[in-house]
This record gives structure tokens, C-alpha cells and sequence, in this order.
């Protein structure tokens, strides 16, 4: 397209040709604040933040419905994009937990059946998708150039699921009961080797490759929160323990792999903020709103809900501060990105009404 015939295109158009996949951030940031909000007791505010992700969920599904219709080629070859693909993984994480609010805040075991169904039938369509079509690739980039913390969001989205099922499996009678408790030890076990075969190649890229500013994009603190999400759904199998027999048996490691996976994401958070101050303060790379923030958000949020749910299966109430602290943390983070997103929508409707 030329520049004469660009000028006359709406730039709506654009922007909807060139929404972010991993836009649905905002949905997995916004419920998991929500939830550790009414974990932590303040149901108020929970319920606040609940509302707003209806609407946030259901624009979002709109405008990228619209995008697949209106451009196919760019919205399904993002989803084999080396870098842009693995950020679908939002989706499925988004209606998870959207499903985990309607349990947990609505008690709405209907709707949160219904979003997990959904969950299930994007997680299967995307991971073979997007797997299948970056294996077949004729051209692929290098390492360096293809791998980023994004990646992990296909474990967040596996964990997700872990997550919800264990949630509904305490609501259900039996055989459906076991049924989804297996289910959530499966996506909780394969979410944990997903973790092992990601982590090692991100790791290695950070060990053996020139980084850069840019290349440190938000996404990298996914790498503590798929951690926060396995130590989450950890923890709700341990609770469910007395409901399956195969859980009981396996007590021991859960209780041991809970806390292997809360250590490791703990483990991160001093890493990541030293990269964070490389990056902004030495480097002084320019802070300014991304979509890709809302992948930071969510792993403060998760860390300090996965933390007061171990607290609660595992007798540590030595830890009891720790998510009271993140909480607040997660919510300042949040504030900021919610922010950055009216001020980014009014100057692009500012903009617009200007042509």
C-alpha cells in the first residue's frame, strides 16, 4: 500500500490490524489482582476489579474477532510468528482465570464451566497450532532472535487450567470430581516440563547472546509468574487431596514440587529487577506504556495469591507477609499500566478526530 493510499485508510483500521495477541494480558493482570484481593479480604475492591474484566474480556474478544475477519493473513500469521505467536497463550489464561473469578467471587459454577470448556477447546487449537507451525517453518529466525519470555505464556495457560479444573472439582460430585482432579494433575505436571524445556533455551539466550535494552521486553517476568501459577495450582491439588485417592498417595511430592516451584519464581524476583534497573536507569531506555506491561503486572498479582494459598496448604504463616506486601505491589503496577492505557486510547482518539 502507498503512502497517498494509506493517508485515506481510518486509523482505527490500523489499529485493529495491529492489536497485540497478548492484549488479554490486561484480562489474566486485572483477574489475578481480583483474586488476590478477595483472598486477602477485601472483597470490595475485588468485586470492582471483577466488573471492569467483564468489560475488558468481552471488548477484547469483539475487536479480535473483528481483526481475524477483517485481517486474516496478518492475525493468523501472527500465530507462527517466532515472537508474536506465543502471546495468543493469553487468551486461554485470560478465560481461565476469568472462569476462577466467576467460582471464587460469584460462586457462578455455570459460567465458570462454560469458560472452561472454552479454555480447553484455545488451548488445544493453539498449542498444536502454534507448535505444529513453528516446527514446519521453512524459515526460522536464530535463537536470539526468536526466543523471548513470551514463550512461557504457554505455560501460564497450561497452569491456568490446572488451576481452574482443581477449582471446579471441589465444587462437583463424584466421578466428575476425580475426573477434573486428574486432569489438574496432568496440565499441572506437563506445565512443569513445559517450564524445564522453555526456561533452559530462554536461559541460555540470556547466558550466550548479546541483550540489549530492547530485547528485555516486559514479557521476561513471566519467567517468575509461570512459577506463581504452578505454585497456585500446587496448591489447590494439595487441597483437593482428600477427594482423590491419587492425590493423597502422591501428597509428599506435591507438597515438595509446591514449593520447589514458589522458590524458583522467588528466586527470580531480585534477577528481574536488577535487569529492570539495567534497563531503564543504566540504559536508560524509555519507560513508556506497552501492551506487553500487563505481562509484568500479572506476576505480582499471581505470586502474591500462589503464595497465600501455600501459606494455606503448607503451615508457613512465617510467610504471611510476603503476599500482603505483593498485593500492594501488583496493585500499585496495575494502577500504572491502567493509566498508561487511558492516556495511550485518548491521544490515539485525539489523533484520529484530528484527520
Amino acid at each position: 500500500m502507498t503512502e497517498v493510499s494509506r493517508a485515506n485508510v481510518p486509523q482505527s483500521r490500523f489499529a485493529l490490524a495491529e492489536l497485540p495477541l497478548a492484549y488479554f494480558g490486561m484480562v489474566m493482570a486485572t483477574g489475578i489482582v481480583s483474586i488476590a484481593a478477595q483472598l486477602l479480604g477485601r472483597p470490595l475492591l475485588s468485586r470492582g476489579l471483577f466488573a471492569l474484566n467483564l468489560v475488558a474480556y468481552a471488548v477484547l474478544c469483539v475487536l479480535n474477532v473483528l481483526r481475524a475477519l477483517r485481517h486474516r493473513q496478518r492475525f493468523f500469521g501472527d500465530l507462527i510468528d517466532h515472537l508474536r505467536g506465543p502471546g495468543s497463550f493469553t487468551i486461554v489464561a485470560a478465560t481461565s482465570i476469568l472462569g476462577s473469578q466467576f467460582l471464587l467471587l460469584d460462586g457462578n459454577l455455570r459460567v465458570a464451566g462454560a469458560l472452561w470448556i472454552a479454555a480447553v477447546v484455545l488451548w488445544l487449537t493453539l498449542t498444536y497450532t502454534i507448535f505444529a507451525g513453528l516446527t514446519i517453518k521453512r524459515h526460522k529466525p536464530t535463537l536470539d532472535q526468536g526466543i523471548n519470555g513470551a514463550w512461557l505464556l504457554a505455560v501460564v495457560a497450561t497452569q491456568s487450567i490446572a488451576a481452574l479444573s482443581a477449582l471446579l472439582a471441589s465444587h462437583l460430585g463424584q466421578p466428575i470430581r476425580l475426573e477434573l482432579n486428574f486432569l489438574a494433575l496432568s496440565m499441572w505436571l506437563w506445565g512443569g516440563m513445559l517450564y524445564i524445556w522453555m526456561m533452559s533455551l530462554i536461559f541460555y539466550r540470556y547466558t550466550f547472546f548479546t541483550l540489549e535494552p530492547g530485547d528485555l521486553s516486559p514479557p521476561y517476568w513471566i519467567n517468575m509468574g509461570a512459577m506463581a501459577i504452578s505454585t497456585f495450582s500446587g496448591s489447590l491439588l494439595i487441597l483437593n487431596s482428600p477427594d482423590a485417592p491419587f492425590l493423597l498417595s502422591l501428597l509428599p511430592f506435591l507438597k515438595g514440587f509446591t514449593v520447589f516451584y514458589w522458590a524458583t519464581g522467588t528466586w527470580w524476583i531480585p534477577m528481574l529487577i536488577v535487569l529492570a534497573l539495567w534497563r531503564h536507569v543504566y540504559r536508560r531506555f524509555p519507560l513508556r506504556y506497552d501492551p506487553m506491561y500487563w505481562s509484568a503486572v500479572f506476576p505480582l498479582g499471581m505470586y502474591a495469591a500462589s503464595t497465600e494459598r501455600m501459606i494455606q496448604v503448607m503451615g508457613v504463616g512465617f510467610l504471611s507477609f510476603v503476599p500482603r506486601v505483593f498485593f500492594y505491589i501488583a496493585l500499585a503496577a496495575w494502577s500504572m499500566a491502567f493509566i498508561g492505557l487511558t492516556v495511550d486510547l485518548l491521544r490515539r482518539t485525539r489523533r484520529a478526530a484530528a484527520q
